[in-house]
């Protein structure tokens, strides 16, 4: 506030709507706004070629051997093909330089991501497309209005079992190509009913590349804890595995295979360079039937929502995770997160979030800006390029087990137990949302889980602790009740019902109704208690609000006025009813 200005002519400006939008005006045109939406604004001039080039350029390139491998198997889990992953990670890596945040954050295709597109896939690939623009918008306007706080409302252990179902969804939908059989589904039910109603027709030679990789992925993931002068040589080794894994499988192919012996089931070809850009599709057609953008809506139904808020949770969850200490800006790192789906989507990709096992390479090689990701994209884009012939020869047994080990530790044993150690009933979504996942979809099974454990909250909230005590006080019986916990519309018909039922038990005169740890009570909750306190009436009992908040004593006021006699602060209970008395005796007289 100026202090040359009167009140009257501050709260005059105040009402004056020019003057508040003339405020915002000067706000969004001001240095630091631009510094805010623009965050290259304010590193770019500090960069230091040599020593944080050098970094980036090492980081860039080790994360580029992982988010190849990553992109082309995320294209087939997708059911896209393996260059809708490359096109997706490109674009991801270049569009956050510009916008996002965090040195650290990986944008690209993702496991989850992939999954939850795949079902609409089957009937066109323009709604892989669509779905990334619309994840763009809607993520973008997020960012804009300050929205990030929806993703507070789910809670841990839905998002474990989330991912836990998505981690098994994901892993099964591999199972038949680690062992060379084709799958018509990537779901969970389908892939095992598959595998094993075809088990007998196991590829020998897939099944031993398929299993062979995976043990040794696994093995090599365990290369960055080991010690020794080489240290530093296992753990690029380890950060580079999937990269290794595809080359070795590339080598053993192309060996291997000729015009009259076909060992392993191939990739296949993969469309060079990146395509033209154009408008994401808002129609498609399926089966010489042409669906409008409102049909393609109903087709995608909850996905529109859920993909975008995944896409939040997982970029902000990850950023926050390798934040260090440092704020991180949630509605720009969604601004950032945005465009670059609403980008991609006008490259042919599918939908595009931070991606944690690309991030924490990127962590763990040193980067030091985002510019990392122009390194990365710059490696993806030279594949695209010049190496799609030597990605026909890719075993899809390998990119299985490339996926299945990712899979293997994205299920967070040691979260699922920190759950059960610190509240079993939050065991409860938990579990209903991994088995809704598992057995429904992994949109819906979210939505389930959410539900539940709403549910659960509600029924947590609607029967408080009450703690009643009886005491006699200046010769008069009372009961004393502590309400410590917040009265929303569900509690109050319960809260009523156990104070009758307590005056009922232990007759009395008074109830001393302690509301000092009540912070907040809604409207339904206010009038179940002047309710309760006109049927106490009848039993010739007293209803005194003992040392409530102006707050919540004001909610209480407001609905009866008449109550307001029985409103009384004081430090004792003996205080409270002396006071009462005194009042009598002063009205006797009168």
């Amino acid at each position: 506030m100026n202090e040359n200005l009167s009140d009257e002519i501050y709260k005059e400006q105040l009402c004056d709507g020019s003057f508040i939008l003339k405020r915002k005006v000067e706000k969004t045109c001001s240095k630091q706004f631009f510094y805010d939406k623009f965050p290259i604004i304010k590193w770019l001039p500090k960069y230091k070629i040599i020593s944080d080039g050098t970094m980036d350029f090492v980081a860039g390139l080790t994360v580029g051997l992982t988010a190849i491998p990553q992109g082309i198997a995320y294209g087939v889990v997708a059911r896209l093909g393996p260059e809708y992953g490359l096109y997706a990670a490109f674009m991801g890596c270049f569009v956050y330089i510009f916008f996002g945040t965090s040195k650290d954050i990986t944008v690209g295709p993702t496991a989850i991501m992939a999954l939850m597109v795949a079902k609409y896939v089957e009937s066109s690939p323009d709604f892989a497309v669509l779905l990334c623009f619309l994840t763009g918008i809607i993520v973008f306007l997020c960012g804009i209005f300050n929205l990030g706080f929806l993703v507070q409302f789910i809670s841990v252990p839905v998002t474990t079992g989330f991912t836990t179902a998505a981690a098994i969804t994901i892993g099964s939908g591999q199972i038949n190509s680690l062992f060379g059989l084709a799958s018509p589904s990537n779901e969970f039910i389908a892939s095992w009913e598959n595998f094993f109603l075809n088990i007998t027709k196991v590829s020998l030679y897939d099944s031993l590349l398929g299993v062979g990789t995976l043990i040794a992925l696994l093995i090599l993931r365990k290369f960055k804890d080991l010690k020794g002068r080489l240290r530093g040589v296992y753990k690029y080794i380890s950060l580079s595995r999937n990269a290794l894994a595809v080359f070795v499988g590339i080598l053993v192919a192309y060996l291997l295979t000729t015009d009259d012996f076909k060992p392993f089931r191939l990739t296949g070809s993969i469309k060079p360079g990146l395509p033209v850009p154009k408008i994401p599709p808002f129609t498609t057609t399926i089966n010489g039937t042409t669906l409008t953008f409102p049909e393609v809506l109903r087709e995608l139904s909850s996905s529109v929502v859920i993909i975008p808020l995944i896409a939040i949770l997982e970029s902000i969850a990850i950023a926050k995770a390798f934040a260090k200490g440092k704020i991180i800006d949630a509605s720009q790192e969604m601004i950032a997160l945005g465009l670059c789906n609403f980008a991609s989507s006008f490259f042919h990709s599918m939908p595009i979030t931070g991606s944690f096992t690309r991030t924490a390479v990127n962590n763990a090689s040193g980067v030091r800006t985002p510019l990392g990701g122009a390194v990365t994209g710059t490696l993806i884009l030279l594949a695209l390029a010049l190496l799609t012939q030597t990605f026909y020869y890719i075993p899809k047994a390998s990119l299985a087990a490339i996926i299945i080990a990712a899979m293997i530790h994205m299920v967070d044993v040691e979260v699922i137990s920190e759950i059960w150690r610190a509240k079993k009933i939050d065991c409860i979504p938990f579990v209903v949302t991994m088995i809704s996942c598992l057995f429904f979809s992994l949109d819906y099974g979210m939505i389930i889980g959410i539900g539940v454990n709403m549910f659960l909250i509600l029924f947590k909230s609607a029967r408080p602790v009450l703690k009643i005590s009886k005491d006699k006080i200046l010769d008069e019986e009372c009961l004393v009740i502590v309400i410590s916990e917040n009265l929303l519309y569900a509690s109050g018909e319960y809260v009523k019902s156990q104070i009758v039922k307590a005056v009922i038990q232990n007759k009395c005169k008074y109830v001393i109704l302690n509301g000092e740890g009540v912070n907040f009570i809604d409207s339904t909750a206010a009038m179940n208690l002047v309710s309760a306190r006109e049927d106490l009436k009848e039993l010739n009992c007293g209803l005194i609000f003992w040392n409530w908040k102006i707050e919540t004593a004001g909610v209480l006021y407001r609905f009866k006025k008449e109550i307001e006699p029985s409103i009384r602060c004081g430090k004792t209970a003996a205080s409270v009813i002396d006071g009462i008395y005194n009042e009598k005796t002063e009205q006797i007289t009168v």
